[in-house]
């Protein structure tokens, strides 16, 4: 019922910059926890950044001062926009939104949009 879908992806030079976006539809709000992660052959996926519906955001050491991850509520859309991007920032880039519910007994939802590949030359 939630679908999420990336797109911007693409090569970019060393040095350069990209902007991600991350659409999500379906049964959705926009209390939703979302973020990115990425994943380079070879690799586990890993965190790239988190961002609260009010704007609270966390980000993997690797990424911070570099990478600024936002959101748009009223499109239930999240962005990342990576500045200064290096050799190693080449990965399959996922967005995600995560819903938690505490009561009446925990429940946790995760949703996985199907990635978009990012390329840095050098």
């Amino acid at each position: 019922q939630v679908q999420l879908v990336e797109s911007g992806g693409g090569l970019v030079q060393a040095g350069g910059s990209l902007r991600l976006s991350c659409a999500a539809s379906g049964s959705i709000f926009s209390s939703y926890v979302m973020g990115w992660y990425r994943q380079a052959p070879g690799e586990q996926r890993e965190l790239v950044a988190t961002i609260t519906s009010g704007g609270v955001a966390n980000y993997a050491d690797s990424v911070k001062g570099r990478f600024t991850i936002s959101r748009d509520n009223a499109k239930i859309t999240v962005y990342l926009q990576m500045n200064s991007v290096k050799s190693e920032d080449t990965a399959v880039y996922y967005c995600n939104a995560v819903r938690k519910i505490e009561s009446p007994v925990p429940v946790t939802y995760t949703y996985w949009g199907q990635g978009t590949q990012v390329t840095v030359s050098s």
